[in-house]
């Protein structure tokens, strides 16, 4: 999913006083976290800059020997999933029908992003396309944004052009806030933990009052080097790991399993994923359930 420099600069040619003694105490005492802020508290910055504890949060439920692949694709038999995609136009033209056929069951894609050197927020060329065609060939969808944000204005900025772009357009699955380290040089290079935490809150909660149920998503080095999990987890997770078991430590909704994926029907190396079907929210099973009502399906087998 990361945006290449090559796209970010294309896209420029055309456009977390202190923390308290109180707080340090309990830290020192060795007693829980428990930093993270109720959902309905007004938006903040999370109160230290980097993580230095282990947050708590719900727990990986599985183990390495539950994924395994079949047909070339990943599986978990301790739990019910859909397989999935994600793309942007760096996929070029898509089948969607073959990409059907070949069992893919959800599509996560790309509407925007903004660009590394000069912040100018772009369409993905192909978004729209990709949003029409992939609900016409059956298939369950959701979207991300590509952020580069460096304030809560520009994350509060990147939800409201998400919402005006998909304008009338019904999503089955989240909005996804997709914050990705570039390099030292690029105007994100500088940001804290609870920045980049901050940013990613702002999104999300301008997302849900929007009506869309948002999502956060990450790689490990993200989840151990920056972001406060405790603060984003009420949103849900999409992790990139890209093994052959999920071994993070915490329960995710969504994981990206591999970058190099080949599907039927596009012609590039694709992102696939697995969602759990348990991990989501009930706002999310409520849309799929309306959905999936056209094929006599329930909420429990929406894919």
């Amino acid at each position: 999913m990361t945006q290449t420099k090559k796209s970010a600069k294309n896209c420029v040619l055309r456009r977390r006083g202190a923390l308290t003694l109180a707080v340090a105490a309990v830290l020192l005492a060795g007693l829980a976290f428990g930093l993270g802020r109720p959902r309905g508290e007004a938006l903040g910055i999370p109160p230290q800059t980097e993580p230095s504890t282990q947050p708590v949060l719900a727990e990986n439920p599985f183990e390495a020997q539950d994924f395994s692949y079949q047909n070339g694709y990943m599986t978990c038999t301790a739990a019910d999933t859909a397989l999935g995609l994600d793309v942007s136009e760096h996929q070029g033209q898509i089948d969607w029908q073959k990409v059907k056929a070949a069992g893919m069951e959800f599509a996560m894609i790309r509407l925007g992003y903004r660009g590394y050197s000069e912040g100018v927020i772009c369409a993905d060329s192909r978004a729209r396309t990709n949003l029409e065609q992939a609900r016409e060939a059956g298939l369950a969808i959701g979207a991300y944004f590509y952020s580069q944000a460096i304030s809560i204005e520009e994350a509060q900025q990147e939800a409201e052009w998400v919402v005006e772009f998909l304008g009338d357009t019904q999503l089955d699955l989240p909005v996804v806030f997709d914050w990705e380290y570039v390099d030292q040089q690029a105007r994100t290079g500088q940001m804290s933990g609870r920045q980049v935490t901050a940013c990613a809150l702002a999104f999300c909660q301008a997302v849900e009052e929007a009506g869309y149920s948002p999502m956060v998503y990450f790689n490990l080095d993200l989840a151990g080097r920056l972001l406060d999990l405790e603060a984003l987890e009420p949103y849900g997770f999409w992790l990139a790991q890209y093994q052959d078991a999920l071994t993070f430590p915490y329960e995710v909704a969504m994981w990206q399993y591999t970058s190099q994926g080949e599907v039927d029907g596009i012609s590039e190396h694709v992102d696939l994923n697995l969602l759990f079907l348990e991990a989501i929210s009930p706002k999310v099973k409520q849309s799929l359930g309306a959905t999936t009502q056209k094929t006599g399906k329930s909420v429990d087998t929406a894919f």
